[in-house]
C-alpha cells in the first residue's frame, strides 16, 4: 500500500504548550482523507506543518514518499492547498491571478487555466477583478489554483466555506471526480459533517492536538450501524433509569430535540419501554436509526460516556 503522507510522532508546541501532540497519520494513495475535529482542535496546524508554513517541534513528516524539511522546495511543487484564508492581488482579474500563480509554480500550461475555472464554475467573469467577487466565488477561484497544476496531492482547509447548498454540492462532486478521475490524493478538513460523510474514504479525528482515531468509512458504516432513539419529557428522569436500572453508560441526550440516543446493541426495545413505564415515564417514541458520522465524531469527541 502506497501512502502519500505519513507522519510520526508529529509535534508542535507554542511558548511550551504543545498545540499538536504525536499525531501518527497516514493518507492512502488517492483517497479522500476527512479531518475532523472541534475549532482549535489542531487542523490547521498540523495541515500548515505539511506544506512547510510552520516548522513542527517534534516528530517526522513523510510526503510523497520524502521526508519533508525546510528545503523541500521539489515536493511542494507537486502540492496543491487552501490553508485558512485565501489571499489574492484583488486589483487583478481572476485570470491573471492564476496566470500569475502557474508563473511562480513553473507550470505553462496556458489551457490549463480556463480548464481549472470551468472545472470550479466560475465561467464568463474571468476578467472581473477578484475585489468584486463574493466570499464564495473567492472560494471556487482559491480551488481552481490550488488544482490548476494537477497536483498530487490536495490539502484544503475549510474548502467550502462560504458556499451555499448549491455550491457545495458541486464542490463535493468535483473532489469525488478529482480524486477518481484525475488521481489526486485530496485531505481535506470540514465542520460540515455530512459532507465528509458523502465524500470521504478515511476520516482521522482530533481532539486537542493528538489523534483519537484513524478508520475508513467502510468500518464506520458497519460499526455500531444502528442506535435506539428514544423520545421522552423527562430526559433527565430517563436518563437515570437508563444508567441505573439497565446499566446502560453508552448515550447522549440531545435537549433541544427531547431525544435520547442509545448506543447499547445489547438491550432491546421492550426493555427500554418496560423500565420506563414502570418508573411511570411517558415515551412519544422509541424507533431504530442508522448512525451518522456525527454522532460517531460526537461520540469520539465527547468521549466514552456520551450522558455526561
Amino acid at each position: 500500500m502506497t501512502y502519500i503522507i505519513r507522519t510520526h510522532k508529529l509535534t508542535k508546541a507554542y511558548k511550551g504548550v504543545e498545540v499538536v501532540s504525536d499525531v501518527n497519520m497516514n493518507v492512502k494513495k488517492g483517497e479522500i482523507y476527512g479531518f475532523l475535529g472541534p475549532n482549535g482542535a489542531g487542523k490547521t496546524t498540523v495541515m500548515k506543518m505539511l506544506t512547510n508554513l510552520v516548522t513542527p517541534t517534534g516528530g517526522e513528516i513523510e510526503v510523497l514518499g520524502k521526508k519533508l524539511i525546510p528545503s523541500s522546495f521539489e515536493v511542494l511543487k507537486r502540492m496543491g492547498s487552501i490553508i485558512e484564508y485565501p489571499i489574492f492581488y484583488e486589483k487583478l482579474s481572476a485570470r491573471k491571478n492564476l496566470e500569475l500563480h502557474c508563473e511562480y509554480m513553473g507550470y505553462y500550461n496556458k489551457s490549463a487555466i480556463s480548464e481549472a475555472l470551468n472545472l470550479v464554475n466560475l465561467v464568463n467573469i474571468e476578467n472581473q477583478p477578484v475585489k468584486e467577487f463574493s466570499l464564495g466565488m473567492k472560494q471556487r477561484l482559491a480551488i481552481a489554483r490550488a488544482i490548476i497544476t494537477k497536483p498530487d496531492l490536495l490539502i484544503l482547509d475549510e474548502p467550502v466555506n462560504g458556499l451555499d447548498p448549491l455550491g457545495i454540492r458541486e464542490l463535493r462532486d468535483l473532489f469525488i471526480t478529482l480524486s477518481s478521475q484525475y488521481g489526486m490524493t485530496i485531505l481535506i478538513s470540514s465542520h460540515i459533517l455530512g459532507e465528509i460523510e458523502q465524500i470521504a474514504d478515511t476520516i482521522g479525528v482530533i481532539r486537542k492536538g493528538k489523534l483519537l482515531e484513524e478508520a475508513s468509512m467502510d468500518i464506520i458504516r458497519n460499526k455500531h450501524v444502528e442506535h435506539l432513539e428514544l423520545s421522552v419529557k423527562e430526559q433527565t428522569k430517563a436518563a437515570f433509569v437508563l444508567e441505573n436500572e439497565l446499566n446502560i453508560d453508552n448515550f447522549r441526550i440531545k435537549e433541544q430535540d427531547g431525544l435520547i440516543h442509545i448506543y447499547d446493541n445489547n438491550i432491546s426495545q421492550n426493555d427500554i419501554i418496560q423500565a420506563m413505564v414502570t418508573q411511570q415515564i411517558e415515551i412519544g417514541s422509541i424507533t431504530k436509526k442508522s448512525k451518522s458520522l456525527e454522532d460517531y465524531f460526537l461520540q469520539l469527541i465527547e468521549g466514552g460516556n456520551q450522558h455526561a
